[in-house]
């Protein structure tokens, strides 16, 4: 007999407990080779006064096992409780995000029947670092953060993925026509490495226009990669139009630890009534086994889960009025159905090379893992001075920095929201108490130090000027490392 792999399970928050529970039982009907190890996470753990959600013995058992299998959990409102997801996913390293959607026409409605795309998210970065200050009585702030080393994982996952599984096209959604060195690197990252993959195909789309092809022309598209947020909201968009964001499964992926869950939440209003779907639940457990090196019993899971379907046999979600069954009678239905397959459907196959626990080599290349300090020459080419003021005008304030600026730097212009307000601002333009303010070095400043930069807010402070941060502005190997300001 087999050693059982020990994997960590979460029954979670809402409906949490009724979908685990009947997951477990169908991969014990299965024959999946598991050791369950029992944690407790979420809302209780929250309220005994734990704001990150998990305790240090949760801890010892996710770094040990290396494989979750978690339920939906609740987070309390207010209160600073961080997101237990976001914590999990990047304490423990698991950048990639994975999201299949795939529609299950004739047996679940949709409009877009011929739909199968996979979403590969950035799961560490971007604006989900949770940088967030308010820096003014109006204005708050959220760091975007996008850096290389995180891009040339994601995006090397998505092509070793296609690779791996037969996809034949990997596209990237960015935003870089507006943020041209945040999605702008993400974008060139893309570029660089689809190059080492001249036998997959690859494209780019603008997010706004991307999501909304996603949306209308779903079977265009087949693995898809993004930073964090638009892989967030891409993800549900695409899962809801395969019928049912309740089906769709989800896989957290990292160098060393896996997560593996259902892609909604705890649905606390149906809690306890037994209705609940555990499809999506099932479906990252069948990721799961995937991973671990179990795919005959991944295989048969998901047929049997498919024949249940194709049988008519729905929950409320999906019946949609018509007749359907609980939460019970639905596991019970997918346990009789193990070893048949559909047959309106391709039944599905999954083999041992799509394991991905002990063949992750690819994941951090030398590229990545072990690089090189980059080679690059860093020069100040000024700084952005930000104000907290309410009281003077753009005119009043831009007067009396042109006269702080000294003989070291030259005050350039100033914005509100991005929008230049001096010199030359328009009277109609609306502004915050928030306001940038450029110096640029001056031409007789060859020897630019930040003991200057120190200077200089020294004297924005005497001129009365109440200064709030400050962005130093930085050239690499002579390309602007800052974004220009409006009318530069």
């Amino acid at each position: 007999m087999s050693k059982k792999r020990a994997i960590t399970v979460a029954k979670g928050d809402g409906i949490g407990p009724e979908i685990m529970d009947s997951t477990l039982k169908i991969l014990q009907a299965a024959g999946a080779e598991i050791d369950p190890e029992f944690i407790d996470i979420g809302e209780k753990v929250y309220l005994s006064g734990q704001s990150s959600g998990i305790e240090d013995d949760a801890w010892e058992s996710l770094r040990r096992t290396k494989v979750f299998l978690k339920a939906p959990i609740t987070t309390p409102q207010g209160g600073g409780y961080k997101s237990l997801n976001v914590t999990i996913r990047k304490s423990l390293g698991l950048y990639a995000n994975v999201r299949p959607n795939i529609s299950y026409d004739p047996f679940v409605k949709t409009k877009h029947p011929d739909m199968d795309l996979v979403i590969i998210r950035e799961n560490e970065e971007d604006l989900y670092a949770g940088i967030e200050h308010q820096q003014t009585p109006e204005v708050v702030q959220c760091l975007k953060l996008i850096t290389r080393p995180g891009s040339e994982k994601i995006i090397r996952y998505a092509f070793e993925y296609a690779r791996k599984n037969n996809r034949k096209k990997v596209t990237c959604f960015s935003k870089d026509n507006i943020m041209k060195l945040t999605d702008g690197l993400f974008h060139k990252v893309f570029n660089e490495i689809a190059s080492e993959y001249p036998d997959i195909e690859t494209e780019h789309w603008i997010i706004d226009i991307g999501i909304a092809k996603i949306a209308d022309t779903p079977q265009d598209f087949d693995v898809i990669v993004m930073p964090n947020l638009y892989g967030d909201i891409a993800s549900d968009v695409a899962a809801q139009i395969t019928g049912s964001v309740g089906l769709a499964g989800s896989a957290n992926i990292g160098d060393q630890c896996a997560m593996f869950e259902a892609i909604h939440g705890s649905a606390p209003d149906i809690a306890g009534k037994g209705i609940a779907n555990p499809s999506g639940l099932i479906n990252g457990a069948i990721m799961m086994l995937v991973h671990i090196g179990q795919p005959e019993v991944a295989g048969k899971i998901h047929n049997a889960w498919l024949k249940t379907l194709e049988d008519g046999i729905y929950t409320g979600d999906i019946a949609k009025g018509a007749k359907s069954v609980n939460t019970k009678e639905f596991t019970e239905a997918v346990i009789d159905r193990l070893g048949q397959k559909p047959t309106t459907v391709t039944p599905i196959t999954y083999n041992k090379e799509a394991a991905q626990e002990d063949s992750n080599s690819y994941v951090i290349p030398p590229l990545v893992k072990d690089r090189p300090k980059p080679d690059v020459v860093r020069t100040l080419d000024g700084v952005d001075v930000f104000l907290c003021n309410n009281e003077l005008t753009a005119d009043e304030v831009g007067a009396k920095l042109e006269e702080v600026a000294g003989p070291e730097f030259d005050f350039v212009v100033m914005t509100n929201r991005g929008v230049k307000v001096y010199p030359g601002g328009f009277p109609e333009t609306f502004t915050t108490d928030h306001w940038r303010c450029r110096f640029n070095l001056s031409e007789q400043n060859t020897n630019p130090k930040n003991k200057q930069i120190r200077q200089l807010l020294e004297r924005v402070e005497n001129a009365g000027l109440d200064w709030i941060k400050i962005e130093n502005l930085y050239r690499f190997n002579g390309e602007l490392g800052y974004s220009l300001g409006q009318g530069q």
